[in-house]
């Protein structure tokens, strides 16, 4: 059972091989204690009727797929987006593995992070001494300006302190005591990597700030703040970049990762670039206000923004879509009292125009959408702007106030009447969803492909494409960088949604003669 060099195969046609056949059967006949295949397929019609969904609603005790990470995974992307920052996780080196390869298989890069790899010695007495030592040598190895630091759930259960910690480091030298060192306590077992993304945030901003707001003064800078949340599409920072700057507004957009994300391969290795400064940080509270672009997943730093910095947070829902990015733009210009340029006015015609021109396709098709809790309101908002049905929207880890929130949109639209919102629901119930009331199309990230192929194992009559937008995106490539926010991001969303159902359409009428009879080259 081995390759040849002149003829090296991917695992998908040698796995089809007889050799690699036979072997697996008998694999399974002599070592696998398997039922009939009968059997298996009965019980899977089972788990596809509203019965079992009506079980699979009811249960307690378990979650399948939460269609979420934990809260570490969102304070190291938010520590990457600050210059010459290294994330840094008090908890065990397998945590860490996680986190890199979960970033590193998204976003096709090296990501640079480090534990003080706790194991169950720390476990019994505590993690000071890893502490010390990982401070110590992540300062000497990677020359860092600033270590962020954050903690698992080993950490948080025997309840590590972070403050104390690294003040007794700094205090026994093993980093210097004006050395940069914010944290955040991120216990995985509650929350999300949304939650852990703003708990990093506010740790740094705390740091820079909290004791250092004597002679600050709201505007005194004349600038304006972005805070951008758990983002994954670098397109979404380069958007916002260039919005402003067409306007002509002096802004700071607080943890931008994008150059050490989307690394060039020009033969020198970055373990740093880009991101936001420190002094950026510490000039802040001196902005006009601070602007959150995903403010359901910021409630903490929202708080921290209105009762440190003093400033009065506007209300904007994130800036996907038309109106919203409408609003967005209308409050920077109100805020700053610089005028709308003409060329972002082009754009947004252009964005209509296209609306326009693909109406026909989208009008009253059904989608059903999950991910996180801004992304998934924005998409509903597009959804229903573009005519389309959003079906079973699915949030795992908002909040009562996000569904009502949700509602009101649906509500507010013809086309969400047929609309159901589910909080705390997982990615199991999603599948029953699907089967039960049959959309025409899933929308969220790559674990939903797995819901594709149990409705295509059904019957291809039951088939649910899914069209993968949102985190993670793990089985197609260059995806995270493109836009969602914006007029941009509306027209990436628009296309990838009608050239989905045209994909579709060309599949539904491909037989020769049978089903091709709809002027196919005139869509």
């Amino acid at each position: 059972m081995s390759q040849q060099v002149d003829n090296i195969q991917p695992s998908y046609p040698l796995f089809r091989t007889d050799e690699y056949k036979e072997n697996l059967a008998t694999k399974r006949a002599e070592y696998e204690e398997r039922h009939p295949q009968e059997q298996i397929d009965e019980v899977f019609q089972w788990t596809t009727t509203e019965e079992y969904k009506e079980l699979n609603f009811n249960r307690e005790a378990l979650t399948v797929n939460p269609a979420k990470a934990c809260q570490p995974l969102g304070a190291v992307l938010c520590a990457l987006g600050f210059e010459k920052t290294m994330p840094y996780v008090h908890g065990s080196q397998g945590c860490v593995a996680y986190f890199r390869t979960y970033f590193n298989r998204h976003f096709k890069e090296p990501i640079a992070c480090v534990s003080d790899s706790m194991t169950e010695d720390a476990a019994v007495f505590g993690g000071q001494k890893n502490m010390f030592a990982g401070l110590e040598n992540a300062k000497a190895l990677y020359e860092p300006e600033m270590i962020a630091v954050s903690t698992t759930c080993m950490a948080e259960v025997i309840g590590d302190d972070l403050n104390a910690f690294i003040g007794n480091a700094k205090k026994e030298g093993h980093i210097e005591q004006d050395f940069p060192t914010p944290f955040a306590h991120t216990p995985s077992f509650v929350g999300s990597h949304t939650t852990g993304w703003d708990n990093m945030f506010e740790g740094i901003a705390r740091y820079f700030t909290l004791n250092f707001m004597e002679g600050k003064e709201a505007g005194s800078n004349g600038k304006i703040n972005f805070v951008p949340g758990f983002e994954t599409y670098l397109g979404n920072f380069r958007v916002i970049h260039r919005m402003m700057k067409e306007m002509g507004v002096d802004y700071s957009l607080l943890s931008d990762p994008t150059e050490v994300l989307d690394t060039p391969a020009d033969g020198h290795f970055r373990m740093y670039a880009g991101g936001t400064t420190m002094d950026e940080v510490k000039d802040a509270p001196n902005a006009y206000n601070t602007i959150l672009l995903q403010p359901w997943q910021l409630e903490k730093t929202k708080k921290y923004v209105q009762n440190t910095w003093k400033h009065d947070v506007p209300k904007l829902n994130i800036p996907m879509g038309l109106e919203w990015t409408d609003e967005l733009l209308m409050k920077v210009s109100e805020i700053t009292g610089k005028p709308i340029p003409e060329s972002l006015e082009k754009e947004r015609g252009r964005l209509v125009d296209m609306m326009t021109d693909s109406h026909a396709w989208l009008h009253g098709k059904k989608f059903a959408l999950y991910g996180d809790a801004d992304f998934v309101l924005g998409m509903v908002k597009f959804l229903l702007e573009l005519g389309a049905e959003p079906t079973e929207i699915l949030v795992n880890h908002a909040n009562k106030r996000w569904r009502k929130a949700c509602e009101a949109v649906l509500e507010a639209s013809p086309y969400g009447k047929n609309s159901t919102v589910h909080i705390g629901k997982d990615l199991w119930h999603f599948r029953s969803l699907v089967f039960t009331n049959k959309p025409d199309f899933m929308i969220g990230n790559s674990y939903g492909k797995f819901i594709q192929r149990d409705t295509f194992y059904k019957g291809e009559e039951f088939e649910v494409p899914l069209i993968r937008i949102g985190f993670p995106i793990f089985d197609r490539h260059h995806l995270h960088r493109m836009t969602t926010l914006g007029y941009e991001g509306a027209m990436y969303i628009l296309t990838t949604l009608v050239n989905a159902v045209l994909e579709q359409l060309d599949k539904e009428t491909k037989g020769m003669g049978t089903t091709d009879y709809n002027y196919d080259l005139v869509r």
